[in-house]
C-alpha cells in the first residue's frame, strides 16, 4: 500500500496538462520512446518492414545491377516508371526510406539486446537458487531413504550432478543444480549476430563499390572509374582503395535451346578471360560464366548479360578508313536478341557520320517487315539510317555512346538500308561508304567489392549455430536434499523444474537422474513408490 501511495504522490508533482493527464516532460517522452524503440515487439516489426521494403529490389530491375533493364522498363512503362522513379524503386537499397528502417532495426536490437546480455552474464556467474521449502510440490519430485549420513549423501550427489554438466551449489542441507543455460545464450548469440549482418551489410554498402561495364569481345577492361559505364561506390569509398586488376575477353560463346517451348532461351554463355591482379602479376585464364564469377583480390566479377557487337568499315566522302571495328548494340528484345544502336564516326571527312541502327540475329521477312525469329546468329542482318553533320564532340559535353543527338545533324536521303554480312551501302552526296563486316558478342559484367561480405557470413554461421541453441536446449534445475529422520536414516528428497519441455522429455530425464542418484546413495529404486509425482 506505501508503494501505491508514493506513485500517486510522484504523479502528483509532475506538471500538469490543461485538460488532460500529467506530462511527462521531455525527457520522461524521450524515455517512453527509447523503451518502445528497444522493445522486441519493435524490433520485429522493424524487421518485418525491411523485409516488405527489400521486395521491390527483387521485383522491379535496379540501376546498380543491370541499369540496361531500368531503361527497357521505362521504355515500356512510361506512364508508371517516372513515379517509380521518385519513390526511389530502382534503386531500392540505396533510398532514403530504406535507410531509416535499416537504422531504426540497427538501434533497436542494439538497445533490446545489449542491456539483455549483460542480465544474462550477471545470472550466469549467479549462483544456482537454493531449494523450495516443499520440493514434493514440483512438476517432478521423488524420495527415498538410506544409511548413509547426510554429507555423505551430498557430497555424492554434488560428484553425480558435476560429472552430468550441472552448475552445482551447496546449502546446509540441500544441493541446488542448474542446466540450459546455453538456451538463453542462444537466443543472445542469435540476436547479435543479427545486430553484426546488419553492421557487416551496412559497412560493407559504405566502404564497397559496385560497377558495370560491357566489354566486347577481344577488348579488355582496366579497373579504373573512368572505365564503367556506371559505377555506385559507397559513402566512405575513395578511388585510391581501387584494386589494380586487369582482364581481356579472349572468346565468347553462347548456346540457345533448339527446340520445345523454351526454344530460344539461352542455356549457356561464358566469356574466356585473361587476367592480372597488378600490372607485375602473371596473366591467368578464367571461364566467366553465370554461376562462376571471378575473384581476383577480393573483388567478384560477375556475368549478367550477352548481347551483339555488329562489326562495321566507314570509308568517309575522302576515301578514308574512318572506323573499322566493334560496335555494342543494346538489346530490344530479349527473346529475339533484336538489338539497337548507334554508330558514331567523328573522324570522317569533310563531315562527320553516324548511323542508328538495328542487328536481327536471325532475319525473317513478315508481313510488317524484317524481324528476328531466333536470338542465335542464323541469318544476321542490320538495318542502318544515315546522317552527316556536326556529332557534337567537341564541345566538351559527354554524350552517351548508345544515344544519338540529331539536333546538328543532317538526314541523309534515302530509306533506311539492310545489310548483309561483307555487304556495302554506298552513301549519297559522295559522303562516303559502309560495309557490315560482320558480328562479335559482348558480355556485361558487374563489378562487387564487399568488405564486409565475409564478416556477414561469419555472422550468418552464428546466427544459425545460436538459433539452434535456443531450439535444442533445455533450461531445468535440480534440487536434492538429505535430513536426518527420526529413526535415524537420512531421508533424500528430490525435485525437478522446467521452463521449456515442449517434448515432454525432462520426466525421463528426471527419472533417469534419480534412478542414478538411489544407486550412488546405496539404495534401489522401490517398486512400490513412484520415482515422480508429475503434477498439474
Amino acid at each position: 500500500m506505501s508503494t501505491d501511495v508514493t506513485e500517486r504522490s510522484d504523479l502528483d508533482a509532475l506538471p500538469q496538462a490543461p485538460g488532460g493527464p500529467p506530462g511527462l516532460g521531455a525527457l520522461g517522452w524521450a524515455r517512453w520512446f527509447w523503451r518502445q524503440l528497444t522493445s522486441m515487439r519493435t524490433a520485429l516489426v522493424l524487421l518485418f518492414l525491411l523485409a516488405l521494403a527489400s521486395v521491390p529490389g527483387s521485383i522491379l530491375p535496379q540501376r546498380g545491377p543491370d541499369p540496361g533493364k531500368v531503361d527497357q522498363y521505362f521504355t515500356q512503362h512510361p506512364q508508371l516508371a517516372p513515379v517509380l522513379d521518385k519513390l526511389s524503386m530502382f534503386d531500392v537499397f540505396g533510398a532514403p526510406w530504406f535507410a531509416a528502417v535499416y537504422l531504426l532495426l540497427f538501434i533497436s536490437l542494439a538497445g533490446c539486446v545489449l542491456p539483455r546480455s549483460w542480465h544474462h552474464l550477471k545470472i550466469v556467474r549467479a549462483r544456482p537458487p537454493k531449494a523450495p521449502r516443499n520440493l514434493s510440490r514440483l512438476p517432478e519430485s521423488d524420495q527415498w531413504t538410506t544409511d548413509l549420513p547426510p554429507d555423505e549423501v551430498l557430497e555424492r550427489v554434488r560428484t553425480t550432478l558435476r560429472g552430468k554438466r550441472f552448475r552445482v551449489d551447496t546449502a546446509d542441507d540441500s544441493v541446488a543444480a542448474e542446466k540450459g543455460y546455453l538456451r538463453e545464450t542462444g537466443n543472445l548469440l542469435f540476436h547479435i549476430a543479427l545486430l553484426g549482418l546488419l553492421l557487416a551489410v551496412g559497412a560493407g554498402g559504405a566502404l564497397g563499390y559496385k560497377g558495370n561495364v560491357l566489354v566486347t569481345e577481344g577488348d579488355g577492361f582496366a579497373n579504373t572509374v573512368a572505365a564503367y559505364d556506371r559505377f555506385n561506390p559507397g559513402r566512405g569509398f575513395s578511388d585510391g582503395g581501387l584494386q589494380p586488376f586487369s582482364f581481356h575477353v579472349d572468346d565468347m560463346h553462347v548456346s540457345y535451346i533448339n527446340s520445345g517451348a523454351q526454344r530460344g532461351q539461352p542455356s549457356e554463355y561464358e566469356a574466356g578471360l585473361t587476367y592480372q591482379a597488378a600490372p607485375e602479376d602473371p596473366k591467368l585464364h578464367h571461364r566467366l560464366s553465370v554461376n562462376h564469377p571471378l575473384n581476383v583480390d577480393g573483388v567478384k566479377v560477375y556475368m549478367i548479360g550477352q548481347g551483339y557487337s555488329p562489326t562495321f568499315k566507314v570509308v568517309d566522302g575522302k576515301g578514308n578508313v574512318a572506323l573499322n571495328g566493334p560496335t555494342p548494340f543494346l538489346n530490344s528484345d530479349a527473346k529475339s536478341m533484336t538489338s539497337e544502336g548507334v554508330v558514331k564516326v567523328p573522324d570522317a571527312e569533310p563531315d562527320q557520320l553516324a548511323f542508328l541502327g538495328v542487328f536481327l540475329p536471325t532475319t525473317v521477312k513478315t508481313s510488317s517487315g524484317l524481324v528476328s525469329a531466333y536470338p542465335g546468329p542464323l541469318n544476321p542482318t542490320v538495318t542502318l539510317l544515315s546522317f552527316k553533320g556536326d556529332l557534337g564532340l567537341d564541345n566538351g559535353t559527354p554524350q552517351s555512346v548508345y544515344q544519338l543527338n540529331t539536333g546538328k545533324l543532317q538526314k541523309i536521303k534515302g530509306a533506311p538500308h539492310t545489310l548483309k554480312p561483307k555487304q556495302w551501302y554506298t552513301l549519297p552526296g559522295h559522303a562516303g561508304k559502309v560495309q557490315f563486316t560482320g558480328y562479335k558478342h559482348w558480355a556485361s559484367v558487374a563489378v562487387t567489392y564487399d568488405p564486409g561480405r565475409v564478416p556477414a557470413l561469419c555472422a550468418a554461421v552464428a546466427a544459425i549455430i545460436g538459433l539452434l541453441l535456443g531450439l535444442l536446449i533445455r533450461r531445468r534445475r535440480f534440487w536434492v536434499r538429505a535430513t536426518r529422520g527420526a529413526d535415524g536414516r537420512t531421508l533424500v528428497e528430490t525435485g525437478g523444474l522446467t521452463r521449456t519441455d515442449a517434448g515432454g522429455t525432462f520426466a525421463a530425464e528426471f527419472e533417469e537422474l534419480t534412478t542414478r542418484l538411489r544407486a550412488r546413495t546405496g539404495t534401489a529404486p522401490d517398486s512400490s513408490h513412484p520415482t515422480s509425482q508429475g503434477k498439474e
